[in-house]
């Protein structure tokens, strides 16, 4: 029975396949035997990567072992990780840490080679301090394909099984808008619920016309029809789809495939963005190409049909898609790094203009060589995020987009990606404060500028340059006592190596959360009363509630025609700090904020 393709769901966050990986490479150059293989587990699990926050690990372990794993304050050592691991009692236990490991495999990262385990050239590169998250999983994507000899038995040739996921889903979207333009009508990409139901389903390169064709299908199926129509047509539209895929009529397995769908689809637009060939359009609901990457997209579909390729032997397939060398890209050409840098330059002076700032000076790219030309390309690309960045300040200043800022903060619990929304949202409405020199968040973003997860755990999530005074910002939407074991020492690490890159300046730290927990509060507490690293710091946590309430002020002020100098901003943080000083303990602290925000508020209006 067929199956769709799918993404690994065993690790849905692109930074945990790294935390996994920096675990196995513990292990770099040992034999991948079954005593490894049960040690890769254990090592997950002393290092909290896997079974914490699960009830289902929890299943089967003593009350003590659960209140281990679950006591962020105290380190599990490797012995009661052991402990933890042989009370679950597996029945295979070191598969376990083959299946751990798979993901990494899969993605090229890791491999085994003549019995031992090797982190390959493109784990390395993941594991690097300056990796690229979007390349990372381009180079990768460009070269999975289904079936190959690492799960063939998976997906079997024999079977009906031919394809390149990631090529075959860019060239099944270009194929519905070049539809849709053969219709006269303007082209969209495709909805969250096209891709999820027809992406994973195309398994072979040849059906990508027949998918697309049943994609306008159900488009003018549906056209025109009321919301009641549109949904019994749709039900059943699904059921008939799913049973012709599996070529069954058992409902039960109609019913899951039509269910994992959803979850498979979901997953795959989440990794596919952060390549930054895709982007999110129609208000979150469709897919479609990066128009900004459009001669690289059009090289590559010219040029890669989405067919699988052969392969002699696991090891040849493996080596092929973790060499960050291949496949060498068909847009690798002077005349098309050329073609991309005038694009570029041309969407730079729209923003220059458009910004009203000095324009950039463009070097004799004409004559450079290839590699110099793909250098300058990342050096634009680069640019055009300032300029970006630089375009949502201005775009920030009015009282509509403060508005909306507000709203969204109030409703972030009934939004999706609710963790990139809070670091966007953040970014935004630091933006709209004041008159920062220049706000940067560290968060990998689309050729858009819209996030495509948040920052990494090694960076501060928001860097705030400002004349008189720097900052950085960090945000989670943790709210319980993970807030504290994910956010304590790691904002004030972040905090301490700001201070020291960027000395001569006070140096402040912004805290966003739903909530503040105790732990992390009390963490905080001593770093601001008494040191971190042998000083004391600046760190002002606020709960998303009292964000809203320094943006309430902003929003009185603008619609008073006033505007919010960094320098007021600063005023509040101090106020903040000293007020520490007043209370005995960090719980009364907490709470004065803010009583000391509002009377911060009160007093810019009063001068009005």
């Amino acid at each position: 029975m067929k199956k769709p393709w799918s993404i690994t769901t065993t690790v849905r966050n692109p930074y945990r396949l790294r935390d996994f990986l920096g675990v196995l490479q513990q292990l770099e150059g040992s034999e991948w035997d079954s005593e490894n293989q049960k040690k890769y587990q254990i090592l997950l699990i002393q290092n909290r990567l896997y079974g914490y926050g699960t009830n289902q690990f929890y299943k089967g372990l003593s009350r003590d072992k659960v209140s281990l794993i679950n006591d962020l304050s105290r380190d599990i050592s490797l012995e009661e990780a052991t402990d933890i691991f042989n009370e679950k009692d597996y029945v295979d236990p070191e598969m376990r840490g083959r299946q751990s490991m798979n993901p990494l495999k899969k993605m090229g990262a890791a491999t085994v080679k003549h019995d031992k385990v090797v982190i390959t050239d493109l784990g390395k590169l993941f594991l690097s301090d300056s990796f690229d998250l979007g390349e990372i999983f381009f180079k990768f994507f460009l070269k999975w394909q289904i079936p190959n000899p690492v799960s063939r038995s998976d997906y079997p040739a024999s079977e009906g099984y031919d394809i390149k996921p990631f090529v075959a889903s860019l060239h099944l979207i270009n194929t519905v808008n070049q539809k849709e333009i053969e219709h006269g009508r303007q082209p969209k990409g495709v909805s969250k619920e096209e891709f999820s139901l027809f992406a994973p389903t195309l398994v072979h390169y040849q059906d990508i016309g027949s998918h697309a064709n049943k994609i306008i299908d159900l488009r003018t199926a549906l056209s025109g029809r009321t919301s009641e129509e549109k949904n019994t047509i749709l039900r059943s539209y699904k059921t008939k789809f799913a049973r012709e895929f599996l070529e069954t009529s058992d409902k039960n397995k109609i019913n899951k495939l039509l269910s994992t769908l959803g979850d498979y689809g979901d997953n795959a637009i989440r990794y596919f963005r952060l390549t930054r060939y895709v982007y999110i359009r129609g208000g979150g609901f469709y897919i479609d190409l990066e128009s900004r990457r459009a001669i690289e997209i059009e090289s590559l579909l010219g040029h890669d049909s989405g067919a699988s390729r052969a392969f002699e032997s696991a090891e040849e397939y493996l080596g092929y898609i973790s060499d960050i060398s291949q496949p060498q890209l068909p847009w690798e050409t002077s005349g098309k790094y050329i073609e991309i840098i005038a694009k570029l330059i041309e969407e730079l002076r729209q923003y220059e203009n458009s910004l009203q700032t000095e324009k950039m000076r463009i070097k004799n790219y004409r004559e450079m060589p290839n590699n110099e030309l793909k250098n300058y390309i990342a050096e634009l690309r680069e640019y055009r995020r300032l300029l970006q960045e630089k375009d949502n300040q201005e775009k920030s200043q009015t009282v509509e987009q403060i508005e909306s800022y507000i709203a969204n903060f109030e409703n972030i619990f009934n939004l999706e990606k609710r963790s990139i929304l809070l670091e966007k949202l953040s970014a935004l409405g630091l933006h709209a404060l004041n008159d920062a020199e220049r706000i940067q968040p560290n968060y990998p973003v689309g050729d858009d500028n819209e996030p495509t997860y948040t920052a990494p755990a090694n960076t501060p999530d928001i860097e705030c340059f400002y004349k008189d005074f720097n900052a950085i910002c960090e945000v989670t939407m943790l709210t319980r006592r993970e807030q504290w074991y994910h956010e304590g020492q790691p904002v004030m690490r972040h905090l301490r190596d700001f201070e020291n890159e960027h000395g001569g300046k006070p140096c402040y730290c912004l805290f966003i959360a739903p909530s503040l927990h105790r732990d992390t509060i009390n963490t905080f507490w001593n770093a601001i009363k008494y040191e971190y690293e042998g000083q004391a710091q600046k760190i002002i946590p606020l709960s998303i509630d009292n964000f809203v309430l320094i943006l309430r002020t902003l929003l009185q002020m603008k619609n008073k025609g006033k505007f919010l100098n960094h320098s007021e901003l600063c005023r509040l943080y101090n106020e903040i700090l000293d007020s520490s000083r007043q209370h005995d303990n960090s719980g009364e602290w907490l709470q004065s904020i803010p009583i000391t925000i509002s009377s911060w508020g009160e007093s810019l209006i009063s001068r009005i």
